[in-house]
């Protein structure tokens, strides 16, 4: 089976109204957050139900998406691996968290590239070696940004970034996860 890709269509935004969006919903979480602290506190949720081989329907919020396993490991190769997710949410909250640092610092970055590459070793999860780690055991993240900036401008929005970034603090850091399963 063959997937097809299709993508959503987004707006050409120029870097003019990129930068007015950023600053309108900056201010108004900053607004917020002023008058009631408590208004940051925000709570994510996703659910799944398994199809196919190994394949799981996740819905978060107004969105449905499909996780699955290449078919070496048993899936039918519809969609990314969870570990794929993984490292798709990591590029995907550095483009947002440096574009939005780029506009706080008054950093220029015309385009920004970024890659995530991951080394898992399988034998944890195949249940051959329990002394290896199951998830990544290192991630290796490549910015390319374009702009006229300096690379010691483009460094100083690195360390804000590596400062303030969601899903990099998940995977550098340990986050309390409680599991609980209830039999329907």
């Amino acid at each position: 089976m063959t997937a097809v890709i299709s993508f959503p269509v987004l707006s050409d935004t120029t870097p003019e109204e990129r930068a007015a969006r950023l600053i309108e919903a900056g201010a108004a979480w900053s607004d917020r957050i002023d008058a009631k602290r408590s208004s940051s506190q925000l709570t994510f949720r996703a659910e799944g139900v398994g199809e196919g081989s190994v394949a799981t329907r996740v819905r978060s919020g107004r969105h449905e998406f499909y996780v699955d396993e290449p078919s070496v490991l048993g899936g039918d190769d519809v969609a990314a691996s969870p570990v794929e997710y993984a490292l798709g949410a990591l590029v995907g909250c550095q483009v947002v968290v440096y574009r939005l640092y780029a506009q706080v610092l008054g950093i220029q970055v015309d385009d920004i590239r970024i890659t995530a590459d991951g080394d898992l070793d399988a034998a944890r999860l195949l249940g051959k070696d329990p002394s290896v780690r199951p998830g990544f055991s290192a991630i290796r993240v490549r910015v390319e940004i374009t702009g006229p900036e300096t690379e010691e401008r483009y460094n100083e929005l690195r360390d804000a970034v590596d400062a303030n970034c969601p899903v990099l603090d998940l995977l550098s850091n340990p986050t309390p996860v409680e599991t609980v399963v209830v039999k329907a």
